[in-house]
């Protein structure tokens, strides 16, 4: 099976491909391997898929959409992983333009390659940031979201109604997934185990918004690729019991599903900087914060769906995947620390 993933430079991308490389798929690759983070870290993750035979690498900005429809027409995948997005609650608030470019005209371009090619089923990032305003935890797919708190989560959702409507009106089977704070190896560095990380090595303060009154549904990479990895297998089908006066957001009378992929157990800030703290054997200067704007208190995962469709449940506790991380960061920027 050919499977294409867009954004296999970054965070997600690179993971997911290596998985999927590791268990004898052929992939594709794009990426428009741009400068919102240190571009080195992308092309360091390409060189190991590049080690991959069954690999092929093309740099395309998923705005294009002339090149998106060639390349469609070139390679004719038989599913799509589409991950490539530009991400961050914050930067968004200060460049919500770039976010229309990559994210909805990204995606548009992407759902029509899909359906004039006839792509089996597409798999999509969304984010947890969807809930917004929402309160009642843990966050279920099968509950409403239509408040969202930050730009970035806004153009979320509309992947999630676009997606909707290629299901509905050309039957492209299509499944989003609603990620909730990915960390991890070969992570993103404006993330925040990357920020408190670096910043604690170099005695530097981290900022804690809400003075650090945060509670978060970290999920290991390993735990959302595993997931990822799951569902690209399983094309969903229209629900026979989807209900148009009591509407269910997560199904529908379309080939078109939702799920939530997060540990299932938050933890609070404060406990996961003490973590990085352990491990690093340095105690974080802190800087306390009022609340930023597009930010939210709490994030906690229904993973009812994801247990039931998939018979899975992400594995991973903190005290492992922050080792992994702390392990790997030492490693790749040669630290040497003081005990």
């Amino acid at each position: 099976m050919k499977i294409l993933v867009t954004g296999s430079a970054g965070f997600i991308g690179f993971h997911t491909s290596k998985q999927l490389l590791d268990s004898g798929y052929d992939v594709i690759g794009l990426d428009n391997l741009n400068n919102y983070y240190d571009i080195k870290l992308k092309k360091n993750r390409l060189k190991i898929l590049q080690e991959y035979d069954k690999f092929a690498f093309h740099k395309i900005d998923l705005k294009d959409q002339g090149e998106v429809e060639s390349f469609f027409k070139k390679e004719s995948p038989q599913r799509v992983i589409h991950l490539a997005a530009q991400a961050g609650v914050r930067y968004s608030i200060e460049n919500p333009q770039v976010y229309i470019q990559s994210n909805i005209v990204g995606t548009f371009n992407i759902l029509e390659g899909c359906r004039h090619n006839k792509v089996e089923h597409l798999v999509y990032a969304s984010s947890s940031s969807v809930y917004g305003l929402n309160k009642k935890y843990p966050f279920s797919v099968h509950d409403k979201a239509s408040h969202p708190a930050s730009f970035y989560g806004a153009t979320k959702i509309s992947n999630e109604l676009m997606a909707h409507s290629y299901s509905h009106l050309y039957k492209l089977p299509t499944t989003g997934l609603r990620f909730f704070t990915v960390y991890g190896p070969w992570g993103r560095p404006d993330m925040a185990l990357f920020l408190f990380t670096k910043s604690i090595l170099t005695s530097e303060p981290i900022d804690l918004y809400n003075q650090g009154n945060m509670t978060r549904d970290f999920t290991y990479i390993e735990d959302i690729v595993e997931g990822v990895c799951r569902i690209i297998k399983k094309i969903p089908e229209p629900n026979p019991n989807w209900s148009g006066p009591d509407p269910d957001p997560a199904s529908s009378t379309a080939p078109y599903r939702l799920y939530n992929i997060g540990s299932n157990r938050p933890i609070q800030l404060m406990d996961y900087v003490q973590e990085i703290e352990k491990n690093l054997g340095v105690k974080a200067k802190l800087n306390l914060m009022p609340m930023q704007d597009g930010d939210v208190k709490k994030s906690h995962a229904d993973i009812d769906d994801l247990v039931k469709d998939f018979e899975y449940s992400p594995k991973w506790n903190i005290q492992n995947g922050i080792r992994n991380f702390i392990q790997w960061y030492i490693h790749y920027y040669n630290v040497k620390l003081i005990r």
